[in-house]
Parts: structure tokens; C-alpha cells; sequence
């Protein structure tokens, strides 16, 4: 059912040209419409004529829509909130330039199951690295992936091409295909109000992240040279002496290789309590000691830190059981500048690091990450301008 709101021209008199038929407007859904699907959105139809305006409100929220070229219809950009209120007004003009109006007032279903995002990362405010993802994790199994992954906008301040990739049902990550450009400004718009994430259940509220991202930290650890060499917007900043896995591997199951390949920072703490894996106190290879200045960058266990010990070895071999041992002053200077999300790209060792290791996203080529994408295809971010800029972090 749609409400319109047209009248017809009188038949013009023998002789004497046609009078110009008054435009109509059509709107779905119809005027006093009850539970509808909030993902079905509000559409306008110019019957005759062309649309001049339309405004949807709910309460004062005004909702987005897109006008088509030819301004003979309008849609909703986003899903509808459940058990929500709205009208519609739409004014169409025809050729002679009368305008009428036409108007709809319906409420949408209430949802009898719910769908919120529990997490995102970065957090609010955050200044992360130009290799940052977001992920974005459900309270519950999505089934419409399709639909959740649409409304996932992500804007920034220079447009980049990304995709999103599920990890689970339950979690999403969008990567972008390169580094994101240093000092800018990043948000995720989730517009999950209304999306239908499986069958009869809806998304319960919108959420809006916004984060920084801030200069460009790569560190290039060449485990053949021994040297760790950082980059600072391009620019060589500092070169550091380290010490990588020893190789080689023991009896419990333990490897001794550091990973190569692109590395993310996931985290950093001042001092971390690092105990043998698999190995009893008393037993060959056991430790349990403090190492300080820790940047994590994988799930197995390595981080780059502040060596122990064998400090003749920074420089000159590899003596770790896995981490990138740095020089004390070294390891405090690194420690200080890094953020979560900057790239640390490891060579010169025989184990690969894989892409779901920690944030090891960047193993992958962009079109193998886009293959899990929903959509099969990559998005361009929106351009975050004052008009579009981010709500209120949540």
C-alpha cells in the first residue's frame, strides 16, 4: 500500500492545448501503515512531474535519503528505527511549475530481538598507526551479513579504499588497502538501528567511533643485520640494535623463530611477566622473569622489549626465544613513541608470521582479505568533512 496525492487535469476544449497534468507523489510505506520492516526503508515516487522536496522525521530527527538524478524518486539512505514514529512529506512539481504535496505517517515493528555492537577498537579519541583496522564485534551471531557489512560506514578525512572481512559471525575488520595517510582523522558510523541481522532480529541502536590517526611509525627489524631501523613520516628517526629468536626449537613444542612478515603493535606495558611456555620449574630452558619496555606484536607471544641480558648479542645474533630484543635506551625511546596500530615489518627469518596471529592482517594480499568481505567488492570511505563529521563518540 503507498499514499499519493494527485489530481487529474480537466479535458481541455476543442482547439485548445492540454492543460499541464498536476504532479503526484507516492509514498511507501502508505499513510497509517502499522509494523513495518524498518529495514524496508521510506521510498518516494514522482507518478507526474518531478520531486521538489522530501523530509522524513521521527520526533526532531531528521532522517538521510538520496534523490535520484532525474528527481523522480527518493529513497532512504539507512534502515529505520524499530518501534519508531515517522512522517513523510514530499512536495512534486509538474511542467507549469504547481506543486502539491503528499504526506504518510506510519510506525515501524518493535523488535522482539536485538542485535548491539559490544566492542569496537580503536577506542574513542584514540591516536592509533596507519596500519590501524577497526573491529567491530557483535553481542550475538550475524546471519544478514550482507546487510550488517552496508550499513558499517566508515569516513575519513581522505577517502581510502577498504573492505571489510568476517573473522566469525560474531566479528568484523575492515582493512584498508593501504596504510592510512598520517594525521588524519578516521570515524566508523555503524547505522545498525533497524538493519534485520537474521531473521526477526534488528539492530538496536546506531554507534559512532572516532579516532586519530597519528604519525607514521615503521619499524623495518632486519634479523640478518641485527638492526631495527624506525621510520618517522618517511624519515629514518632512529636505528637500534636487537636480538631475535635463536631458532630451532625443544621438546615441549616451543619455537624459538621470530615471525617475519608485516607486524601491527597491538598494545604496550611498562613491564610484563614472561614465563617458558610449557616448560615446569626445575626443567631445562624454564624462566620466570620481568622484562620491561614491552610493545606486543603478535598473539605468540612476541613483543619488542628491553633485552634481560646478553646484551653482547644485541646487534651481532640472534639469542631471544622469539621477541625482538632492543638496547635499554633503545626499547625506552620505541616504547614512548608507539601506538597501537603502527607497522613493524620483520625479514631475515625462516617462519612467517600468519594473518590471523595477532593483527597480522597485512599477510594478506587486499584481494584475498576482501574475499570473506559480505559484499565481495571494496568500499571507499566517505570524505569526513564538517557537514558529514562524526557524531558524539559513544
Amino acid at each position: 500500500m503507498a499514499a499519493a496525492c494527485s489530481s487529474s487535469g480537466d479535458a481541455s476544449p476543442a482547439g485548445k492545448s492540454a492543460k499541464a497534468p498536476d504532479a503526484a507523489a507516492t509514498i511507501t510505506p502508505a499513510n497509517g501503515a502499522a509494523k513495518v520492516r524498518p529495514d524496508k526503508g521510506v521510498t518516494v515516487q514522482a507518478d507526474s512531474g518531478v520531486l521538489e522536496q522530501v523530509s522524513v522525521q521521527a520526533g526532531s530527527s531528521t532522517v538521510d535519503g538520496v534523490m535520484s538524478a532525474d528527481k523522480k524518486s527518493w529513497t532512504t539512505k539507512w534502515t529505520l528505527k524499530p518501534g519508531t514514529a515517522y512522517t513523510v512529506t514530499a512536495t512534486a512539481k509538474n511542467a507549469a511549475g504547481k506543486v502539491t504535496t503528499a504526506t504518510s505517517k506510519f510506525t515501524t515493528l518493535k523488535a522482539s530481538s536485538t542485535v548491539k555492537i559490544s566492542d569496537v577498537i580503536p577506542q574513542p579519541g584514540e591516536t592509533v598507526g596507519v596500519g590501524m583496522p577497526i573491529t567491530v564485534t557483535f553481542n550475538r551471531p550475524v546471519a544478514n551479513k550482507a546487510a550488517v557489512e552496508k550499513a558499517l560506514e566508515v569516513r575519513s578525512t581522505t577517502p581510502m579504499e577498504g573492505a571489510w572481512r568476517w573473522i566469525t559471525s560474531e566479528q568484523a575488520i575492515f582493512r584498508t588497502k593501504d596504510y592510512w595517510p598520517a594525521h588524519s582523522k578516521v570515524s566508523l558510523v555503524a547505522h545498525l538501528a533497524g538493519v534485520r541481522a537474521s531473521a526477526g532480529v534488528y539492530g538496536a541502536k546506531d554507534v559512532t567511533r572516532n579516532f586519530s590517526i597519528g604519525a607514521s611509525h615503521i619499524a623495518k627489524v632486519n634479523l640478518k643485520t641485527h638492526k631495527n631501523k624506525v621510520y618517522v613520516d618517511g624519515k629514518l628517526a632512529k636505528t637500534i640494535p636487537v636480538s631475535g629468536g635463536m631458532g630451532g626449537g625443544d621438546s615441549h613444542g616451543n619455537d624459538f623463530r621470530t615471525t617475519s612478515g608485516v607486524h601491527l603493535t597491538m598494545g604496550k606495558s611498562p613491564v610484563v611477566t614472561m614465563t617458558s611456555p610449557n616448560i615446569k620449574e626445575g626443567e631445562a630452558g624454564y624462566y620466570h622473569e620481568l622484562v620491561y619496555k614491552d610493545v606486543q606484536i603478535s598473539n605468540s607471544g612476541e613483543y619488542l622489549h628491553q633485552s634481560p641480558g646478553d646484551f653482547g648479542c644485541l646487534g651481532h645474533s640472534n639469542c631471544s626465544h622469539g621477541c625482538v630484543r632492543q638496547t635499554p635506551s633503545g626499547a625506552a625511546w620505541y616504547f614512548n613513541l608507539s601506538n597501537r596500530g603502527d607497522v613493524v615489518v620483520i625479514s631475515g627469518t625462516t617462519r612467517d608470521l600468519e594473518w590471523n596471529n595477532g593483527w597480522g592482517y597485512w599477510q594478506l594480499s587486499f584481494a584475498k582479505w576482501m574475499k570473506e568481505s559480505a559484499l565481495k567488492q571494496p568500499v571507499t570511505t566517505t570524505a569526513l568533512t564538517a557537514s558529514s563529521g562524526a557524531a558524539s563518540p559513544n
